[in-house]
């Protein structure tokens, strides 16, 4: 690739050598004297796996990017088992406007994953160590400005390898490489506001007390003069009212030594009856802080805040009080990443997370399991939602003081960059951090390790504290309560996080609420909230006989009713945060969409799914009624001798009772349980309208759409709906949508003048007590791993009683035993390692006594966890219909998939 070259200015023109064409670089703010661009555009990247430590010299191999920027927003989601962790080099070249000689220049990163080395024009002006928090690198004194243009090389070099000295170690998330969030060139006076110690802005604003009648306003920070005399300064810091009325300034003299890093406070006058800030009203002041000369008065750097005027506090038998009122906090957890994106997301779709949040009537956000942009806190003190934020210290630790200093400096950026944010109330640290044990076979070691992760936890707390004494501290702990009241983890943090998954990864539904009442009377004196929950949900997959682990949306929906009303109805429980806002990339899950954790509220694309109109009815305060499809097209088969055929349809709202209308006939009126109404819908075949009405304040309010249904004729052969085609879905109860939009029926035992199976029966993982039927296997090869995840084993016969006529059959089949599962990940609470007994199979497979496959050898072609697919077309004659007959030659023959579709 030729050489990029941009072309800084006030007015930023740059010129793209690469593809000769001129583009408008953007100024991101001007606040006073101080300018930040925005360094987007015009960067080459290469990936440099064998890590020389030199930047690739020649031209090729380099790509033009775009700031923000992953190299794996695609590998984490191939068959390929890992993705791309190691080094990538980012380069830009920027030419120096002259008047810049007199100025300071940094430039500030808001996030690379995880180790940063920074070099301007060949020399290393400096590093960064971990991958969510931002950092500022001075670059002034390796500048050249000569006459003319000065052609001013950047380089950055990140890596992304495994690193045990740097959190995360582990963890259900992926770890993106790049530099995926936004880069600007900060170009200020010499004498500025200085906070590159934690990559924070150099000004912290605090409220020591606040109350309905006034508050107190104290501000302090750090400014360095990086001239060659001594400098007369005044510090100014005004403050303007959420009308923009201005208020009160406050002014300090100071004199700063050469290269001295001054730091200054200051009290404000009180403010009389404040403008309180909650989600209901997020009352915003503007405080300007300035540095002006002190001979001339010139304002010579500035940094505006919004800050917000509240006081709160966690009981721990009454839960959270906001202003002096109780907030039952609800809300979500949140990861990063985006589909076709990884974690490269304009902030534009960062701040849409924390719309959504807000449109389900969220209050609370947990930013697990790291810092994340700058654009999300912002939102949440604009829109109103409380926040915890956390490092990344998940699943384990490294016993090394290199590991326990990375981690303090973590916690220390976390706090100063984000210090003013009204919206932050929880300052977290760990994140089940003893569910993956070191040392299990030695437990005298394994004491020793409990004891290093408790000392870490309090050396964090220590410092946290001593920060920023107003806010709460957290540490957020699996569902092993006995675990980490051993390891004197429950009494270290102010307030606990407790992570519960009852009903999904083991127990039952009913636990849940027994489990936070034996909590509470274990430990009375710990306010907590419950930190994560969560059952996935395969938008893909749909169930009426719903049970654990079934994928199913519904299934999905019966845990967060359970989950809401007992979280709502306990005083005690301070709040939750549902896992996860959205589905999110986990490359080393397999399961039914593998690389993706499923148990967000929306799809990785921001789809809503049920669950979040659950949400939508449980928390909203307005009146609400949502019909719940995901998709407008529906199967079904129709009543006997009907054209017909019933669905069940889930409708969410905070009405008492529902009224609902198929094509403008009333269906009946239901009451309203757990915030959700459900009827079984006699659909047409074809396109059907749907209403739902209630009634809230004497005002008639509802939801309309219309359904698209495919009916199968209960006689496959019937003359009053004329069979056309179907799917059938081998040993599942499920139906299943695959990414043709085409849905699998379940299957079912052979029906006479319908369709089934005849002996068998439904795969079932060995050693598992989490799934009755399937896999979560990965199968390589296909977007449609729930199809080839469940199987017929051992089956006789399968019976299609179809009409005469001409067809297109095709089979699918998978091979789901005779490879080793991979070990057990750490998140799969109730999982041992799965050994697998491998089994041979070999058979025949006929169509009406006439033989269609011979010598099927799943495990040799395709191989183990591979789809094969075979089409066949065929003649019905004489009413025979269809019979697949399986013979065994070795083991037991398997059938994951028929689909029959009639032709001309």
């Amino acid at each position: 690739m030729k050489r990029t070259i941009l072309f800084l200015s006030f007015l930023l023109v740059a010129t793209c050598c690469c593809s000769g064409v001129f583009a408008q670089q953007r100024r991101l703010h001007t606040d006073g004297p101080r300018v930040a661009y925005d360094l987007s555009v015009h960067w080459a990247f290469i990936k440099d796996p064998k890590d020389t430590g030199k930047m690739p010299g020649t031209f090729a191999g380099w790509t033009d990017v775009k700031i923000p920027h992953t190299w794996n927003a695609y590998d984490v989601m191939d068959d390929k088992p890992g993705y791309y962790r190691g080094a990538g080099w980012y380069k830009l070249d920027l030419a120096m406007q002259r008047d810049w000689k007199d100025k300071h220049l940094f430039l500030c990163f808001d996030g690379a994953n995880q180790e940063a080395e920074v070099y301007v024009n060949g020399k290393k002006a400096g590093t960064h160590i971990g991958g969510y928090s931002r950092f500022v690198i001075p670059i002034s004194s390796y500048l050249k400005f000569n006459k003319g243009k000065s052609i001013n090389q950047i380089a950055v070099k990140i890596n992304n390898r495994f690193n045990e000295s740097i959190a995360p170690l582990t963890a259900d998330f992926t770890f993106f490489g790049g530099m995926y969030r936004s880069v600007q060139l900060l170009v200020a006076d010499p004498v500025h506001f200085d906070g590159t110690k934690y990559g924070a802005d150099g000004v912290y604003i605090s409220t020591p007390k606040v109350s309905a009648k006034e508050a107190e306003i104290s501000v302090k920070g750090t400014i360095k003069n990086e001239t060659k005399l001594s400098k007369l300064i005044t510090i100014v810091t005004q403050v303007y009212s959420p009308s923009g009325e201005k208020l009160n300034t406050t002014s300090t003299k100071a004199v700063i030594p050469v290269g001295d890093l001054f730091s200054f406070n200051q009290e404000l006058p009180k403010l009389a009856d404040p403008e309180l800030w909650s989600p209901d009203k997020p009352a915003l002041y503007r405080v300007i802080t300035q540095i002006a000369d002190g001979e001339t008065g010139v304002v010579i750097d500035q940094l505006t805040n919004r800050i917000g005027l509240r006081w709160f506090r966690f009981d721990a038998n009454e839960g959270f009080f906001l202003n002096g009122k109780h907030l039952k906090l609800m809300g979500a957890s949140r990861h990063q990443d985006y589909a076709g994106m990884g974690n490269a997301v304009p902030a534009s779709l960062q701040i849409r997370d924390l719309e959504l949040l807000k449109s389900f009537g969220g209050n609370f956000l947990r930013v697990a399991h790291y810092p994340q942009d700058p654009a999300i806190l912002a939102a949440c003190d604009r829109l109103g939602i409380l926040a915890s934020v956390e490092i990344p210290v998940v699943n384990e630790i490294t016993e090394t003081e290199a590991f326990y200093q990375n981690c303090k400096t973590m916690q220390e950026e976390m706090i100063w960059q984000n210090y003013n944010h009204p919206s932050i109330i929880v300052w977290g640290y760990m994140n089940e951090v003893l569910l993956k044990m070191h040392f299990k076979d030695d437990k005298p070691r394994q004491d020793q390790y409990i004891t290093h992760v408790a000392e870490l936890a309090r050396a964090l707390e220590s410092l946290t504290r001593a920060a920023d004494p107003s806010r709460y501290t957290m540490i957020a702990n699996h569902g092993d309560f006995n675990l980490y009241t051993r390891a004197g983890l429950t009494k270290i943090p102010m307030l606990l996080g407790w992570n519960l998954y009852q009903g999904w990864y083991g127990g039952t539904l009913a636990d849940f609420g027994k489990n936070l009442d034996n909590m509470h009377k274990q430990q009375p004196d710990k306010p907590f909230i419950v930190s994560e929950y969560g059952a996935d949900a395969d938008p893909r997959i749909h169930s009426f006989k719903t049970e654990r682990f079934d994928k199913s949306v519904e299934y999905a929906v019966e845990y967060h009713q359970v989950y809401l009303n007992d979280i709502l109805k306990r005083p005690f429980v301070a709040g939750g945060a549902a896992w996860n806002l959205s589905d999110f990339n986990s490359e080393s899950r397999a399961e039914s969409m593998p690389h993706i954790n499923n148990k967000g509220l929306l799809t990785l694309d921001r789809r809503p799914k049920n669950t979040y109109y659950l949400y939508q009815a449980t928390l909203l305060d307005r009146p609400y009624v949502q019909i719940g499809l995901d998709g407008q097209e529906l199967v079904g088969t129709a009543s006997k001798g009907d054209e017909n055929g019933s669905q069940q349809i889930q409708v969410f709202s905070n009405l008492p009772e529902l009224e609902l209308f198929l094509n403008a006939v009333s269906q009946g009126k239901k009451t309203v349980t757990d915030h959700m109404a459900s009827w079984n819908v006699p659909f047409v075949d074809g396109a059907n309208r749907l209403g739902v009405v209630g009634i809230a304040n004497g005002q008639k309010v509802g939801d309309t759409t219309t359904v698209h249904v495919k009916l199968q004729p209960y006689e496959l052969s019937s003359s009053v709906l004329p069979f056309r085609e179907i799917a059938i879905s081998s040993g599942d109860p499920r139906y299943v949508r695959d990414n043709k939009r085409v849905v699998w029926f379940p299957d079912q035992p052979y029906r006479s003048g319908s369709y089934g199976f005849v002996g068998g029966t439904p795969f079932k993982m060995k050693d598992s007590n989490r799934q009755k039927f399937g896999t979560d296997k990965d199968i390589l090869g296909t977007y449609n791993d729930p199809i080839y995840q469940t199987q017929d084993v051992g089956l006789e016969s399968y019976k299609l009683d179809v009409p005469d006529g001409s067809y297109l059959l095709t089979l699918h089949f998978a091979e789901l035993l005779g490879e080793a599962s991979n070990s057990s990940l750490p998140y799969n609470l109730d999982a041992n390692v799965r050994k697998e007994v491998k089994e041979s199979r070999v058979f025949d497979v006929f169509m009406n006594g006439e033989p269609l496959l011979k010598n099927v050898d799943l495990s040799k072609k395709p191989g183990n966890a591979r789809p094969l697919v075979k089409d066949f077309k065929l003649k019905v004659k004489k009413g025979a219909g269809i019979e697949l007959t399986f013979k065994a030659i070795t083991g037991s023959p398997v059938l994951n998939g028929i689909q029959l579709k009639k032709i001309n």
